[in-house]
């Protein structure tokens, strides 16, 4: 009885049914620019689905595109995998455009959800390692290198090397139905289910998906990769320079502050390891710079407004030019461009102006104040000796005039604890 019990537990434990269902996928969801906490996201979820033993890794894509620098990454995350990896563009109405068609590309096994698209991979829609114009031999070396990297791609996982070439050439774009149709994916699936019965039974890197009726545990971004896929942004980035810009000047204008000097040395620091991955434009950035300069200059030379419109312009044009506005992905809108000028310029005209002019005024407290005031001389004043009495409080005083005692002395100077005094000249 006890054999035929434990025989029978045995059977249950292995059939194929108890089997699948402790299968795991993991699934992970890629929407918005491709930059680089996407690619630093998808590598970790690759680890931990290996970590995990997961029959796969489905990456869900919808990208309008994204840098170059962070797609090369992922590309060479895919390669390296432990994992399969499945890239499932959707849901209905997603696209794969620029930088996603790379990804997709490059995925172990490509899907698409019906009513979805992929291609457009020019490279000015992927973005390279800066905004600068460049000349025509320049684009053609660029295009020749992402035709060539495509194709590499596409022969390595034996996907269609000529639509593939064309959508960087021609920025070639087609649906689903007709990337399946020329072999440029391998899957249409209504939704993730779908997929999964779709996979169970396929060979990839030398296993047998079991998937039909794996569980699936998404595997979130954590709060860093969240932080920095908010703010890799060319708004946040302009934002970033701009409170570096109030924060220095703001401690060079009123010195002692120290938290203004604080902030705005960490977020010049911050905007310089994003603009190291966003493709910023130098001539922008100069055309900033002078904008402050202006501004500056305004304060300690005032030209009746001549400086602060010369820093208004030069602002919104370095605003404006900061980012190539052909890439829609990382370009300013107007509805930025216009109140950052606004407010900056406010800043300096109000704030930071009337804080350099302050340090030029007349010191009003303290030893220095007393210069130029009156008092009564308690003693005789000689140039070696005297006493007089001023803010309440006794001084010795020293005159190159003798003065008598309780007559009225101006004050001229000041060594060390020493009033330098003159007589008071009386009124006419």
């Amino acid at each position: 009885m006890k054999a035929s019990l434990s025989a029978l537990l045995a059977a249950l434990l292995l059939s194929p049914a108890l089997s699948a269902q402790a299968e795991k996928v993991a699934l992970i969801k890629v929407t918005g620019a491709i930059n680089p906490a996407t690619a630093g996201y998808i590598a970790r979820s690759i680890d931990e689905a290996a970590a995990e033993k997961a029959q796969c890794l489905i990456l869900q894509l919808d990208t309008p595109g994204g840098l170059l620098d962070s797609t090369k990454d992922i590309v060479q995350s895919f390669y390296r995998a432990g994992v399969p990896v499945v890239v499932y563009v959707a849901p209905s109405g997603a696209n794969a455009t620029s930088a996603g068609c790379f990804i997709t590309l490059a995925s172990d096994v490509a899907a698409m959800a019906p009513n979805t698209s992929i291609g457009a991979a020019h490279p000015v829609a992927i973005g390279g390692g800066g905004a600068e114009k460049v000349d025509d031999t320049m684009k053609e070396k660029l295009a020749n290198f992402t035709v060539s990297y495509i194709e590499t791609i596409a022969q390595k996982r034996g996907r269609n090397v000529e639509w593939a070439k064309s959508a960087v050439r021609e920025s070639a774009n087609i649906t689903a139905e007709k990337a399946l149709a020329i072999k440029v994916i391998e899957i249409i699936a209504a939704d993730v289910p779908d997929l999964l019965k779709q996979l169970d039974g396929r060979t990839v890197k030398e296993r047998v998906l079991k998937t039909a009726s794996a569980e699936v545990r998404e595997i979130p971004m954590n709060m860093r990769e969240r932080v920095f896929q908010m703010i890799w942004r060319p708004e946040v980035l302009m934002i970033l320079m701009l409170i570096a810009v109030y924060g220095i000047i703001g401690e060079v204008s009123n010195p002692g502050g120290i938290i203004p000097g604080v902030v705005g040395v960490v977020a010049l620091i911050l905007a310089l390891y994003m603009s190291a991955a966003l493709p910023v434009n130098i001539a922008g950035l100069a055309l900033i710079a002078l904008a402050v300069g202006l501004f500056v200059a305004e304060a300690f030379t005032p030209s009746f407004g001549l400086l602060t419109g010369g820093g208004v312009v030069s602002l919104f044009f370095g605003l404006l030019l900061s980012f190539d506005r052909a890439d829609p992905l990382f370009r300013l809108s107007y509805t930025f461009i216009i109140p950052a000028t606004v407010v900056t310029a406010a800043f300096f005209i109000l704030i930071v102006a009337a804080g350099l002019r302050a340090q030029r005024l007349p010191v009003q407290v303290g030893r220095e104040a007393m210069i130029g005031k009156t008092a009564p001389a308690l003693t005789a004043i000689t140039p070696e000796s005297g006493k007089v009495f001023i803010e309440s409080e006794t001084w010795n005083a020293v005159s190159d005039t003798p003065i008598a005692a309780g007559q009225s002395v101006e004050i001229v100077g000041l060594d060390g604890l020493t009033l330098k005094v003159k007589p008071k000249e009386p009124q006419a």
